[in-house]
């Protein structure tokens, strides 16, 4: 039989992921990127993560081995470079000079969706 089990759990785990990200973007004055298709996929692959792994492991970089990864917790989102100088390599989290800021600080599981399944 093949389990499907991963859905509601990357549902849930998406939404854990959405809410972090508007809290710490609004907490931090940061903004998500003017294309909300870069902010959605970012957020999917860190929801993944979250599920997989167990930590939400910045998805926009390569790793020897992601697992070991997530244990030392450097690039956990918030990453180390992200809390100590708000340099976000996913371009998520984008402070106000960025040229590609958007104006948002939030965003729709829908709207999420949207740009990440089909």
């Amino acid at each position: 039989m093949a389990h499907d089990t991963n859905t509601p759990a990357v549902s849930e785990s998406l939404e854990v992921i959405r809410r972090f990200a508007e809290t710490y973007a609004q907490r931090t004055g940061t903004y998500f990127c003017s294309d909300p298709g870069v902010t959605a996929v970012v957020l999917e692959g860190l929801a993944r993560h979250k599920d997989d792994l167990g930590g939400a492991l910045c998805p926009c970089r390569h790793y020897e081995d992601k697992q070991a990864e997530v244990e030392q917790a450097f690039w956990n989102c918030p990453c180390v470079p992200m809390r100590e100088r708000k340099e976000c390599h996913c371009m998520l989290f984008l402070t106000e000079d960025n040229p590609f800021r958007g104006e948002q600080q939030t965003i729709s599981i829908e709207e999420i969706q949207a740009h990440t399944t089909g």
